[in-house]
C-alpha cells in the first residue's frame, strides 16, 4: 500500500496532466459535432474489426440456425421468381422496374444490441460498397433499421428498437399513414402512432412501410396486436408485433432509394413557400 502511495506522489504531476488532457479532449469531442463524428468514424473502423471476429466465432457455433435462415431466404426469392405476375402487381404494374429505383447491397449484422433504449446494430459493409447514411436495412422478414454512420468497411444502424427511431408506416389494407416508434418496453413490439380515428382497424391487420420512408413502399413490418386511443390527440396508437425477431439477426440488405434526395428537395421547397 505504501509503495502505491509513493508511486502516486512521485508521479502526481504527470497523472494530473493526463487527467486534465483527458477531460479537455472529452469536452472538445462532446461540444463539437465535427470532432465527435470524426471520433465515431474512427471508432467504427477499429471496433468493427473486433465485432466481426467475435461474430465469426458465434456464427461458427450457430451454423445450423444460419443455414436455416439462408434456406428461408432462398425459398422467398424462388417464390418471387416463380410468381412474377404477383411481383408486378405488388408495384401496380409500374413500367419502371424496382431495380431502376433502388440499389440493394448485401450485408451481415456483426453486432446487435436490444437491451437498452437506444439500440444500434453494426453491419460489415460500409462506404467501400456504397453504403451511406439514411439507407434502409431489411431482411427476408421485414425492416431492421436505418443506416446512421459509415466507415470504409462498416456501418452502424439505428435499430427499429430505438426510442429515437421514427419511420413512416401505414395500414396495408386502408393506406392510413402513421409514424412507427418504439416505447422501449418489449423487443417484440413497436408502436404505430397518429392513425386517424376514422381508419378501420382491427387486431391482425398488417403494417407495412409507407411511401415517404427511406424504404421501398409495402415492406413488411408486423401485425396489429393492441389498439389504444391517445387521450391527448384523440388518435389511434397501436402495438405492432414485429415479423422480425430483432434479437436474432444475420444476413441483411441495405437499400438505397435513388429518388430520395429528389423527394426531399421537393418537400423542402414546399415547406419554404
Amino acid at each position: 500500500m505504501q509503495q502505491i502511495l509513493n508511486y502516486i506522489i512521485k508521479n502526481s504531476i504527470r497523472m494530473l496532466f493526463l487527467l486534465l488532457l483527458g477531460i479537455s479532449l472529452l469536452l472538445t469531442i462532446q461540444s463539437h459535432s465535427y470532432h465527435r463524428s470524426k471520433v465515431i468514424n474512427s471508432a467504427n473502423g477499429i471496433t468493427g474489426g473486433v465485432y466481426e471476429k467475435i461474430h465469426s466465432f458465434y456464427e461458427f457455433m450457430n451454423l445450423k440456425s444460419e443455414n436455416e435462415g439462408l434456406a428461408a431466404e432462398n425459398a422467398l426469392l424462388k417464390s418471387l421468381l416463380y410468381n412474377q405476375s404477383d411481383s408486378i402487381n405488388k408495384f401496380d404494374q409500374d413500367p419502371l422496374n424496382i431495380e431502376n429505383d433502388y440499389v440493394v447491397i448485401q450485408s451481415k449484422v456483426i453486432k446487435n444490441s436490444y437491451s437498452i433504449h437506444e439500440n444500434f446494430l453494426t453491419i460489415n459493409t460500409g462506404r467501400a460498397k456504397g453504403v451511406k447514411p439514411f439507407m434502409g436495412v431489411v431482411n427476408s422478414k421485414g425492416i431492421v433499421g436505418i443506416v446512421d454512420i459509415t466507415s470504409k468497411n462498416y456501418a452502424t444502424v439505428v435499430s427499429v428498437l430505438n426510442t429515437k427511431s421514427k419511420i413512416n408506416a401505414k395500414i396495408k389494407k386502408s393506406n392510413h399513414f402513421g409514424t412507427l416508434t418504439w416505447n422501449g418496453k418489449n423487443t417484440g413490439f413497436v408502436q404505430l402512432i397518429d392513425i386517424p380515428r376514422l381508419a378501420s382497424v382491427k387486431r391482425g391487420d398488417t403494417i407495412v412501410t409507407g411511401a415517404q420512408s427511406v424504404f421501398p413502399e409495402n415492406i413488411s413490418i408486423g401485425t396489429i396486436h393492441k389498439i389504444y386511443i391517445d387521450t391527448e390527440s384523440n388518435l389511434f396508437t397501436m402495438d405492432v408485433k414485429l415479423f422480425n425477431d430483432m434479437t436474432s439477426l444475420g444476413h441483411v440488405y441495405v437499400i438505397e432509394n435513388k429518388n430520395r434526395e429528389e423527394l426531399e428537395e421537393l418537400e423542402a421547397q414546399i415547406k419554404d413557400e
